[in-house]
């Protein structure tokens, strides 16, 4: 499918995809296909290709946003330093959660090994890093969860969900329990401007969510 078909909002000055998993958005180091590589796509009559504003884990799908120029791409940085941008995300954890919700405050730093890689742990000596998240609903052993992380960290809410819940995101293969795809995506984003109307886009649960995707309209303060 053509990232333009994925368009969920678009004007002059921005884009915001459905990023599907398993596209990186920057060119892997052993070199294939990326969200940079594919920008072209996304002109939509601009000579220029747009920039993307932030990250999303390879495997990871959704919100994600880009800049058409150089004076959005300005306005958008600085939203995001002003932790101005509300971000939301949907994600399926390996375990039944009693608690409504609640916010996940646990410093993390980058660890790495020869064995494992590298990946994300709580470290007293790391980045401030925050989630805010609360229960959608609980099935089978499993439940629904959105978070709305505070900080932007790498990693961050797939690492806090391990820390908070012990048990991790569904497929998730570093913090969470193996097996399918990663069951985490950037559901909504929220862009403030200047003297114009907030960027406001929402992507549907994709279809490996399966059951879950009949929960995914649910609103604030609503449960399953």
């Amino acid at each position: 499918m053509s990232l333009e078909d994925r368009i969920l909002f678009i004007d002059g000055e921005a884009i915001v995809i459905d990023k599907p998993a398993g596209l990186p958005v920057d060119a892997p180091r052993r070199g294939g296909e990326s969200l940079v590589g594919r920008a072209g796509e996304l002109r939509c009559g601009f000579r220029s290709s747009p920039v993307p504003m932030h990250r999303l884990d390879q495997d990871t799908s959704g919100c994600l946003l880009l800049a058409r120029n150089a004076n959005a791409r300005r306005t958008f940085q600085q939203a995001f330093e002003a932790r101005g941008v509300r971000k939301a995300y949907l994600a399926v954890i390996a375990s039944e959660l009693s608690e409504a919700g609640g916010t996940i405050e646990l410093a993390l730093a980058k660890q790495s090994s020869a064995d494992a890689g590298w990946r994300m742990v709580a470290d007293p000596a790391g980045q401030e890093a925050v989630t805010n998240w609360r229960r959608i609903a609980v099935r089978d052993g499993h439940t629904l969860v959105e978070f709305t992380p505070v900080t932007g960290r790498t990693h961050q809410i797939r690492a806090h969900a391990r820390a908070a819940f012990g048990r991790g995101i569904v497929g998730d293969r570093v913090y969470g329990v193996p097996g399918g795809s990663m069951l985490l995506h950037a559901s909504r984003l929220v862009v403030p401007r200047p003297g114009k109307p907030d960027i406001d886009a929402t992507a549907p649960l994709p279809d490996y969510f399966g059951d879950w995707r009949t929960l995914d309209t649910l609103g604030p303060g609503d449960e399953a």
